[in-house]
């Protein structure tokens, strides 16, 4: 028997969901209307968006901090988060009446950090350092090592395990009273806490059910430890989907997540964002990045899932709103909407005229329009992003584009000039 199932199994998840049975939110498992069309399948939503800090992070942190003596309450805790586990590290600080220094990277989104601030009041002390979640806890547990304080490890910890597990309980208890069964369970990965605790529990309360682990494309780190058969730091990551941007999974839950899950789906940031925002115009549901990763995992099983039960865990809600911009930007370039180009253009009277009616197409609209270098010359460096009715029409587009200037410069497929002047 592998060492982890004497610390993680459905018996230690189902002691967790004991304990925080009257803490938490026991959050719906709800049949998804229009999801279930389109996919042509029965979709359920597990909204951890609905839970008390509005992402399944609390569960997790809870159980762990309340397994502790009360010399190491009194002597307060220590954590490193990209924003949720701080929520769930700062709720349970109040409750528990300990102090928590939480750090948190300085590109945390500014929402979850009020949010921190909200829950914990003048039980925490919030620390900013570092631009990934990983420099950022390396500095916490230096931290905690020198005050000697107790770390709350935000995956790699059994009892973080077991307490982000409970949620599996709750769905799996929906659907028996349903008469129900789940074929697949699609988890988010990050560093692997949630979803070593699904399957620890899954694997024996629902063996029918496949759990799936999903992460995004810019930081799939567990899917590449597992190819290479050990826990391996990706060099670099994308920040994008904060909540699951880790470049180092834990030892721990690599051993877990290992032996239990057969498959690990990677997605695309520009198809999360897609899907926030239609979960938001279609459903109502305000999902961070990290949380829509499983419904963009829909489309990439879309002919597998047909006709069974699918289970889609919306790990979490907190999106900032002044992210928005960010995220309709991504959804269009990913969608093949948005296109920005460098274009030598004649600096006249006309000549965005002339520009208009030669080369947009029908419903084809321009959204930037900037010389880079303005001169004297006959013609200048110019910025110029359109955004295409129908991305089929890409490749006639671009032919108008050549016979205009045919040294154009397509930024979608130069992310550094696109960084620069985007």
């Amino acid at each position: 028997m592998p060492e982890y199932k004497k610390h993680i199994n459905k018996e230690k998840v189902l002691d967790a969901y004991k304990v925080l049975k009257p803490i938490v939110n026991k959050t719906p498992l709800q049949l998804d209307d229009y999801l279930s069309q389109k996919y042509e399948a029965n979709i359920y939503l597990k909204r951890e968006d609905l839970q008390k800090v509005r992402s399944f992070k609390l569960r997790g942190a809870y159980y762990a901090m309340s397994q502790l003596a009360q010399k190491e309450l009194d002597k307060g805790v220590v954590c490193a988060s990209a924003g949720n586990h701080a929520q769930g590290v700062a709720y349970t600080a109040k409750a528990l009446d300990t102090h928590a220094d939480i750090f948190m990277p300085v590109t945390t989104p500014n929402q979850k950090i009020q949010q921190v601030e909200y829950f914990g009041e003048n039980n925490v002390k919030i620390h900013l350092i570092g631009d990934t979640f990983d420099e950022c806890s390396a500095s916490a547990h230096e931290f905690s090592a020198t005050e000697k304080k107790y770390f709350v490890e935000p995956f790699n910890d059994y009892n973080v395990m077991a307490g982000q597990g409970t949620l599996a309980v709750e769905a799996h208890q929906d659907l028996v009273a349903a008469g129900e069964s789940a074929d697949y369970f699609f988890c988010p990965i990050g560093g692997g806490g949630l979803i070593s605790g699904v399957a620890a529990y899954a694997s024996d309360a629902m063996p029918e059910a496949e759990v799936i682990g999903v992460e995004a494309s810019g930081a799939p780190s567990m899917q590449s430890s597992i190819r290479n058969n050990e826990v391996r730091a990706l060099e670099d990551i994308d920040p994008f989907c904060d909540g699951t941007a880790v470049a180092q999974v834990g030892n721990l839950t690599f051993e877990v997540t290992k032996d239990l899950i057969q498959r690990i789906v990677v997605v695309e940031e520009g198809l999360v964002c897609s899907k926030i925002l239609d979960m938001y115009t279609r459903q109502a549901i305000i999902s961070e990045p990290s949380g829509a990763l499983t419904i963009a995992a829909l489309d990439k099983m879309k002919e597998e899932i047909k006709g069974k039960n699918v289970i889609c865990l919306v790990s979490g809600g907190n999106n900032d709103i002044n992210r928005l911009a960010e995220i309709e930007e991504k959804a269009l370039m990913y969608e093949g909407r948005k296109h920005y180009f460098i274009l030598h253009f004649p600096q006249r009277a006309g000549a965005l005229l002339e520009f208009v009616s030669e080369v947009l197409g029908q419903g084809d609209d321009i959204t930037t329009f900037q010389y880079t270098k303005k001169t004297n010359q006959n013609d200048g460096p110019l910025l110029v992003g359109l955004e295409i009715a129908d991305p089929d029409s890409l490749p006639d587009l671009l032919k108008r584009i050549e016979a205009f200037d045919p040294k154009y410069v397509s930024l979608n497929d130069n992310s550094t000039l696109y960084d620069l002047l985007v």
